[in-house]
């Protein structure tokens, strides 16, 4: 299993942080996600390609990055 941390800017409170750890979590091979606003950053645990982490973020109405 593989850690990645992708940054991730317009979360502003906990439901922005809920809302991009679900959107995360939602990408096939995702074993868990942790958002942090403070950081502007998520931190993922699993297999899944960095593309589509990216992609549902970005889905999700935030900009991610890699």
């Amino acid at each position: 299993m593989t850690t990645r941390t992708i940054t991730v800017e317009g979360m502003s409170c906990g439901h922005c942080e809920q809302t991009v750890e679900e959107a995360l979590e939602s990408v096939a091979g995702v074993e868990s996600a942790t958002a942090d606003r403070d950081a502007e950053s998520a931190t993922v645990e699993g297999d899944a390609d960095v593309d589509s982490l990216v992609a549902a973020v970005d889905d999700a109405g935030y900009e991610a990055s890699a």
